[in-house]
């Protein structure tokens, strides 16, 4: 799924390589990681729409960021940064909430081997 905003829609949600890198080959392990991010992707929406200062939204956003960019999911990494320096412009949380939805997709997809 991409919105078609630019190029950086030709990465692949998740860079499974590094992903397994991080693991060192443990499936398992990575099983755990990839649940664990789904359950944090999956509350973040609702979070983020209930966070009461920009300050609350930027923490949100960084916490993202660094999950995200651990298991190899470096275009919602950087469509986190991107928000966190353009706060408030919708267009930055459209495609925030693009690359969390591809990032969940291919964890799910993922998790169901």
């Amino acid at each position: 799924m991409t919105d078609g905003a630019g190029p950086e829609n030709s990465r692949a949600a998740i860079d499974w390589a590094h992903l397994s890198r991080q693991t060192m080959g443990d499936v398992a392990l990575e099983a755990e990681l990839l649940a664990l991010f789904a359950t944090q992707a999956a509350e973040f929406s609702g979070k983020l729409a209930a966070a009461a200062s920009d300050k609350a939204r930027l923490d949100l956003a960084h916490t993202l960021k660094g999950a995200s960019r651990a298991i190899g999911a470096f275009p919602l990494g950087d469509a986190a940064e991107d928000y966190e320096s353009a706060i408030a412009e919708p267009p930055r949380l459209r495609a925030l909430e693009a690359r969390l939805a591809e990032a969940q997709q291919a964890i799910a997809s993922r998790l169901k081997r």
